[in-house]
């Protein structure tokens, strides 16, 4: 049984996770880009960072296009790596940073790009079965109420970095 002060590091411990430092900055290439088979939907710049010895969580980062004339909607995932995928959101509310999952996924827009970044729309990777090392590239599915399941592969990024051209919310 988790006591209040287990729950509060570990909370604590996701958030450092997902928010992160952008100390650094790396310019290696991104994995490969993934596309719906009617092409509607398109995932482009798929992260991860690098995690501490024994991290239970780690936050995944991606750009996703609607370029069909319906919305869609991120519902979840997979990851060879994790127990579960979930879909999350962070915010800020009276000063206090707060993340929550978005239990009935995102919506995307016809004609819109979300941006999945650290400190706002995150990918949550949940019970890590093995450490994410830099330069790993875990697997993974998304699926979308409409467009179904797309295959993904994240690049995984010293801790501290992201992506040159990201920037942090």
């Amino acid at each position: 049984m988790m006591t209040t002060g287990t729950k509060l590091r570990s909370a604590a411990a996701a958030m450092t996770l997902v928010l992160g430092g952008a100390v650094g900055w790396s310019a290696i290439g991104h994995a490969a880009d993934a596309a719906s088979a009617d092409g509607t939907i398109k995932i482009v710049e798929s992260w991860t960072r690098a995690t501490p010895a024994g991290a239970q969580v780690a936050g995944g980062y991606l750009k996703i296009t609607n370029s069909g004339s319906q919305p869609d909607r991120l519902i979840g995932g997979t990851l060879t790596i994790a127990g579960k995928v979930e879909v999350h959101e962070m915010s800020m509310t009276d000063g206090v940073m707060k993340m929550r999952p978005l239990e009935q996924g995102l919506e995307i827009k016809p004609g819109e790009t979300v941006e999945f970044k650290p400190g706002g729309y995150h990918l949550m990777f949940i019970g890590l079965t093995a450490p994410v090392k830099t330069g790993d590239k875990p697997q993974g599915t998304l699926v979308f109420q409409r467009a179904g399941s797309l295959d993904v592969t994240f690049d995984a990024m010293a801790m501290g970095t992201m992506p040159a051209g990201h920037t942090h919310n």
